[in-house]
């Protein structure tokens, strides 16, 4: 399959999906975090007509995510930006789309989540409620369940604890591998590829 990784600049998606010999590319505003010769530095929007089977988006969340919600007030057009961005990955031309974020205003602005998930439903020990907006892909299914009081990445009042940092948000964001394994067996199973949320 011809896959488009959008908005992710680590590679853990496609590098997923090539290991299963897809043709997966990344593409970012933003080099690859590694050198890599399956990387497109650019916006997403100019690549979306090249013949896809399928594509995985993973906009930035800033503006958009719960996490941020007491700001929503002083950024009004930064957010209606972000869902318009959000908008027209959901009606690309491409047969099969799934796009990733976490729990915020693209729920009650553009449509609510086909799925929620958590990186511990994939055997990593994390909690980061992430909803999945999907176009003609099943719900993933869970691998390999950790259930915790407290996961790994939490502090005793649940919050995230990665202390704060210039890269802080970029490794928030980052596609934990249990996730981004299922992504890329799951969805590219001919056992699911037929079958519609």
């Amino acid at each position: 399959m011809k896959i488009l990784v959008g908005c992710e600049r680590s590679g853990v998606v496609r590098d997923k999906l090539r290991e299963l010999n897809h043709d997966a590319w990344s593409c970012d505003i933003l080099p690859s975090e590694e050198s890599n010769d399956y990387h497109i530095e650019g916006d997403v929007r100019k690549y979306l007509y090249e013949g896809w089977d399928m594509a995985i988006f993973f906009p930035d969340c800033t503006h958009i995510c719960v996490s941020g919600a007491r700001y929503f007030s002083q950024k009004t057009e930064l957010q209606e930006t972000a869902l318009d961005f959000v908008a027209r990955l959901m009606v690309a031309p491409i047969s099969k789309i799934a796009i990733e974020n976490p729990v915020g205003v693209i729920s009650t602005k553009i449509r609510k989540p086909d799925q929620i998930i958590q990186p511990w439903m994939f055997g990593d020990d994390a909690s980061k409620k992430t909803c999945l907006w999907l176009k003609n892909l099943p719900k993933l299914e869970p691998t390999n369940i950790i259930k915790k009081d407290r996961y790994e990445n939490q502090t005793v009042s649940g919050q995230n604890k990665l202390a704060p940092s210039k890269d802080r948000a970029y490794l928030r964001a980052k596609t934990y591998p249990g996730i981004a394994d299922a992504m890329a067996q799951q969805w590219t199973n001919p056992l699911y590829s037929g079958v519609q949320s």
